[in-house]
C-alpha cells in the first residue's frame, strides 16, 4: 500500500484499537504467569502464533521471501524480540501491571527520537516535542499513586520492562531503516516468532518448571493472546508501521498504558482515581499536538 504522510481516520481506529489490545495484553500475561513459567509462556506463545500467521500469509498469497535482503535484519529482529519478551514476561511476574505498562510503553519516546535522526521527514518540532511530553506526563500521572510494590523484586521488574521498551523501539527502527522494510508485515512477524520461539524455550530450561497451576481459563486467555494479540494485533501494528509516519504512530501508542491501567482496574482490582482521568485528558491533548501539522 502507498505510504501516507499523516494519520487518517482508518489509521487512527487501528492504532486506538491496538493500544487497547496492548493494555489488555499486560493483564493477560500476568494472569497466565500464575499457570505457566513466564519465559516458557513467551516461547510457547511464539510457537503457537507462528502457524496462524504463516497460514494466513499463504492463504492470502502474501509474498514471503528471505532473498530480498531481509534475512539478516530479520534474524536480528527475532533475537531482539525474544529478549524483549523474556524481560517483559519476567518483569510482570515481579511488578504490577500499572508500573509495567508505563515503563514498557515508553517505547514511542525512543522511536520518535530515533526517527528524528534516522528517517527523513519525521523530525520532531517544538510543537511535537511538547505533545510527546504532555502525553508522557499524562501516563506518569495515571500511575503516580500506585506506589505499593507488587513483590520484593518490584524494582527489578520495573527495570526489566524499561529495557524491554528499548528493545521494542530498536525492532521498530529496524523495520523502517534496513532491508527488513522490504519484507511483508507477515514476513517480519514470522522472522520474530520463528527466531524467538527456540531461543525462549531454550532459555526457559534454566528458570524452573514450565507449569505452575494452569487452569482451563488460563489456557483460554493464552489462546486469546496467540490468536488475537500476536497473530492479528501485531500484524496490524507492522502494517501501520509500514504505511504511516513513525512519530505519529508513536503518539497514539501512548494510549496503551492508560488502557493497561483501566483493564488492571477492571480485571485485577487495581485502584483508579482522578489522576487517571486527568491523564487521559493530557494524553488526548498530546496526541493532538503531535498529529497536527503546519499548513502549507
Amino acid at each position: 500500500m502507498e505510504k501516507r504522510d499523516k494519520i487518517d481516520a482508518f489509521g487512527a481506529i487501528v492504532l486506538v484499537s491496538f493500544s487497547a489490545l496492548l493494555g489488555l495484553n499486560q493483564v493477560m500475561i500476568k494472569l497466565v504467569n500464575h499457570g505457566l513459567q513466564p519465559i516458557f509462556q513467551a516461547g510457547l506463545r511464539s510457537v503457537c502464533a507462528f502457524f496462524p500467521v504463516l497460514i494466513f500469509a499463504l492463504l492470502l498469497r502474501k509474498k514471503l521471501s528471505i532473498r530480498d535482503g531481509s534475512l539478516v535484519p530479520g534474524i536480528i529482529a527475532g533475537i531482539l524480540f525474544g529478549i524483549e519478551f523474556m524481560l517483559m514476561f519476567v518483569g510482570l511476574d515481579y511488578t504490577s501491571v500499572a508500573r509495567a505498562s508505563i515503563l514498557f510503553y515508553t517505547m514511542p519516546i525512543w522511536v520518535a527520537i530515533a526517527a528524528h535522526f534516522m528517517i527523513p521527514g519525521e523530525r520532531l518540532t517544538l510543537q511535537r516535542l511538547s505533545g510527546l511530553g504532555l502525553a508522557l506526563l499524562g501516563v506518569m500521572l495515571a500511575l503516580a499513586y500506585n506506589s505499593n510494590p507488587a513483590s520484593e523484586q518490584a524494582l527489578l521488574g520495573d527495570l526489566l520492562c524499561l529495557i524491554a521498551a528499548f528493545l521494542w523501539a530498536a525492532i521498530a527502527m529496524l523495520a523502517r531503516t534496513t532491508q527488513l522494510a522490504r519484507a511483508r508485515p507477515e514476513m517480519q512477524l514470522l522472522y520474530q516468532l520463528g527466531v524467538s520461539a527456540p531461543l525462549l524455550l531454550l532459555a526457559s530450561l534454566w528458570f524452573g518448571d514450565w507449569f505452575r497451576e494452569p487452569t482451563p481459563l488460563l489456557w483460554g486467555i493464552f489462546a486469546f493472546q496467540v490468536l488475537v494479540v500476536v497473530s492479528i494485533g501485531f500484524l496490524s501494528w507492522f502494517w501501520v508501521l509500514s504505511v504511516y509516519p513513525a512519530a505519529d504512530m508513536a503518539a497514539f501508542s501512548f494510549l496503551a498504558p492508560v488502557f493497561g491501567v483501566l483493564f488492571g482496574w477492571l480485571i485485577l482490582n487495581e485502584k483508579l482515581g482522578w489522576n487517571v482521568l486527568l491523564a487521559l485528558l493530557l494524553v488526548s491533548v498530546g496526541i493532538s499536538l503531535v498529529s497536527r501539522r503546519k499548513s502549507h
